[in-house]
This record gives C-alpha cells, sequence and structure tokens, in this order.
C-alpha cells in the first residue's frame, strides 16, 4: 500500500471538487495502491467557535461583494463541469471547523475517515448544514456506522483539541499552504484539485512500479 495524505478542510469548495475527482480515480481502477489519511488544515483558524454570516465573511475574505461573486462563479462552474452538484445558497454560515476535524481525527481509529469526510462536504455543500453543530457531526457519525452517543460525549470534552491543533501547525511548518494538497508516499506533495486523469496516470505509474 501507498500511504496518500489529504491535507483538507470540510468546508473547502476546492477539497470538496479535488476529492470528488481523486475518488473517480480510484473507483475507475480498484487496483489502486492507495491508503487514505485525511489530516486537519484549518482554513479559519482564528474563526470564532460559532462560526459567522456566510455573506460577512466572504466579503471580508474576498475584499468585497464582487470579488466573492466572481471566485464562488469560478467554484461553481468548476463543480458544474465535473457533475458536482452545490447548493452554496443553503450555507447561511461558515463555521469553525475544530471539532469537525476532531470527528475526522476519531474516525480514522475505526477506518472510517474517507466516509465520514465525504459526509461532512455533502452535508456542507449540498445541505448547507452547521459543521460546528455538534448533532450535525454525530448524525454524520451515525450514518457512518460509528457510535453517535460517544462521539457526543467526546465533543463535549476538549478531547484531542491540542492534537489537531498541532497536527496544522505542523501542515504549515512542512510548507502546506493551501488546500487540498495532497501527499504521495510520504515525499511527492500534489497541491490542489487536479483532475481524474491525473490521479489515473499517477496509479498506473504506482502499479507499474
Amino acid at each position: 500500500m501507498v500511504k496518500l495524505n489529504i491535507f483538507s478542510d470540510p468546508i473547502c469548495p476546492w477539497c470538496y471538487i479535488g476529492y470528488t475527482q481523486l475518488s473517480r480515480a480510484l473507483e475507475a481502477k480498484p487496483d489502486h495502491p492507495f491508503e487514505l489519511e485525511w489530516l486537519p488544515f484549518q482554513l479559519n483558524p482564528e474563526m470564532p467557535a460559532g462560526g459567522m454570516d456566510r455573506r460577512a465573511y466572504l466579503e471580508a475574505k474576498f475584499g468585497g461583494k464582487d470579488n466573492a461573486v466572481k471566485v464562488y462563479g469560478q467554484i461553481a462552474e468548476k463543480a458544474e463541469e465535473i457533475g458536482l452538484e452545490l447548493n452554496l445558497s443553503a450555507i447561511s454560515r461558515t463555521p469553525n471547523t475544530l471539532d469537525a476535524h476532531r470527528l475526522i481525527h476519531w474516525s480514522g481509529v475505526e477506518c472510517r475517515q474517507t466516509p465520514v469526510a465525504t459526509a461532512m462536504f455533502q452535508a456542507y455543500f449540498q445541505e448547507g448544514r452547521d459543521l460546528s453543530d455538534h448533532e450535525v457531526l454525530a448524525d454524520i457519525a451515525d450514518g457512518a456506522g460509528l457510535d453517535a452517543a460517544v462521539i457526543m460525549r467526546l465533543l463535549a470534552s476538549s478531547a484531542d483539541k491540542d492534537e489537531i491543533m498541532k497536527k496544522d501547525a505542523m501542515a504549515r511548518e512542512m510548507g502546506v499552504q493551501a488546500v487540498p494538497t495532497f501527499v504521495v508516499a510520504g515525499q511527492h506533495a500534489v497541491p490542489g484539485a487536479q483532475p481524474t486523469e491525473l490521479w489515473a496516470k499517477v496509479i498506473d505509474e504506482l502499479v507499474g512500479a
């Protein structure tokens, strides 16, 4: 097996697009050697615990309404191009994602990281659900086969908050500046939302090596 680390944030639209393109290559080549591991990178590490109004967030982040509309127009265009359904108008708040990252971290114990991460993308970008809401996170956990009651108890505690922040800081020290960033075999960084064809080529090279 070849470890494929995915540095991602569940509220990052390019992460959703990038993973969708990767997953199609994995599905088309079931003999692929990749073992996926999701690692935390918070787009907004200073976000208040309760999040903030999405429109205000986007306008502040991109320097006004016009730029925000332009950036998300490009995102919507790319999603449509690859047949990925987004319902951006359903999103009313931009959450703090520390707890979402904690859930992804815990799901790794049961080898359920990818189902949980995928469900978060769908919950946020298709249903507009708040990924800082513990009940939402517990529902996602339950849908992925985890014990929702255990997850609720963990979320109510400070368990692994320091661990997530430490891993986030380590990613930045490694040179990860934006997500998604994929790291193949701990050595080769592949930044950005790469096309399915590129991943198919990488898989072919690894299988043939």
